[in-house]
């Protein structure tokens, strides 16, 4: 009850407020930040549209953007109730790399209503950060804004999330002595966060990989009702294995869950690959208690704060997007998304890899400028890039 009083306290009015980078203390100041002397910074702005990242907090700016209907676990929720998410969002933008972020909640959820407003809004921001919106409508509106702003557009609950498994599962097998080329992957939950671990991972070199959701493992005898669970047969399961997680799961080297709590079982352990490596990322609840999957786990992982090697999305977003605005990027592509990944495994020393070290922590000061250099490199490499931050490409 006392702790559920602090938070509700430290929630009071929001979290978050607006300063101001220079006092207007005179008349005179104000004449300079206000008109008749911003009407000159207007013109050069008129003139020549890039300067609105050297004038305006466009450079610095990040829009945090909901539909509040696939708010944490909570679901539906509405655009009300999810923005103490947005404004939580906000607040780790500026604490972990300085990004001024402002949470927007939209009461729609009519994806050319989204879309459109988003557009409207983008002059004003350098990038846009899309968060708890549900799937499938999430992929067609990142997917429609990427194409249709000159700015990024980073669905978090997608890759974010696909970004740090892909940075802790490269670390666990270094642990376990195995190759992304040679594993057998089992991803379980083929929703947003699913479908882009997976793709994060083929593109980092997976070749085994087999998602499974309800209806069991996506596959390529089954004519599905869901359009993207049809095209991730084409590109996933290669033996096309059919079952439920209980078959899929034979031989596995690696479990990773984007599902539902307490859907692994002990006998599922039992019939992976020697030194399993299991992320059991439901929240609160994983898909199977750490304790009772200790003895049959080499590495484990979880959402969770209160266990070792913590998934979370805190390591990815903030260094991603400082990255991003730093080099004025239009985009932030799998190049980017990738090098992040890297960047975050990299933190870790090969000598200080353990069972229960694989990913950084969330406060760990490398992170974000690791993060940031990767990104900004990789969006010069891959021109995507307006600004280079003096980074070696070569």
């Amino acid at each position: 009850m006392e702790r559920l009083m602090e938070i509700m306290q430290l929630h009071e009015g929001g979290k978050l407020e607006t300063t101001l980078k220079h006092p207007i203390l005179s008349k005179e100041d104000l004449s300079k930040v206000y008109t008749p002397g911003v009407a000159k910074v207007c013109q050069a702005i008129a003139e020549d549209q890039e300067k609105a990242y050297q004038l305006t907090t466009k450079k610095n700016t990040v829009a945090v953007i909901s539909d509040g209907t696939a708010v944490l676990g909570l679901g539906d929720i509405g655009p009300k109730a999810a923005m103490p998410v947005m404004e939580g969002k906000a607040a780790l933008f500026k604490q972990f790399a300085g990004v001024d972020a402002v949470p927007i909640c939209l009461d729609t959820k009519n994806t050319e209503e989204i879309i459109a407003i988003v557009k409207a809004l983008a002059p004003t921001f350098g990038g846009i950060n899309l968060e708890d919106i549900a799937s499938p409508r999430c992929f067609v509106i990142e997917e429609r804004l990427r194409a249709e702003l000159d700015i990024p557009v980073f669905h978090d609950d997608q890759h974010g999330t696909a970004i740090v498994v892909l940075a802790g599962l490269l670390n666990a097998l270094k642990v376990c002595g195995k190759n992304i080329r040679e594993v057998k992957i089992v991803i379980n939950g083929v929703g947003a966060a699913g479908i882009s671990i997976s793709k994060m991972l083929l593109q980092a070199g997976a070749v085994n990989l087999i998602g499974v959701d309800r209806e069991g493992a996506i596959n390529r005898s089954v004519a599905y009702a869901n359009q993207h669970w049809s095209e991730f047969a084409e590109y996933t399961n290669p033996h096309n294995v059919q079952g439920p997680l209980s078959e899929a799961i034979k031989g596995a080297d690696v479990f990773i869950g984007v599902s539902a709590p307490n859907v692994l079982k002990v006998d599922d352990l039992r019939n992976m690959a020697k030194d399993p490596i299991v992320f059991a990322m439901a929240n609160p609840t994983p898909e199977i208690d750490p304790l009772l999957a200790a003895p049959y786990v080499k590495v484990m992982a979880t959402g969770r704060s209160d266990f070792p090697n913590q998934i979370n999305n805190v390591l990815c977003f903030p260094g991603i997007f400082r990255g991003a605005l730093d080099c004025e990027a239009t985009d932030i592509n799998d190049e980017m998304k990738l090098a992040a990944a890297e960047a975050i495994s990299s933190v870790i020393d090969p000598s200080e890899l353990s069972e229960t070290y694989i990913i950084p922590d969330a406060f760990d000061s490398r992170v974000v400028e690791r993060i940031r250099l990767a990104v900004a490199k990789a969006a010069v490499k891959s021109g995507v890039a307006r600004k280079n931050l003096l980074v070696d490409v070569k």
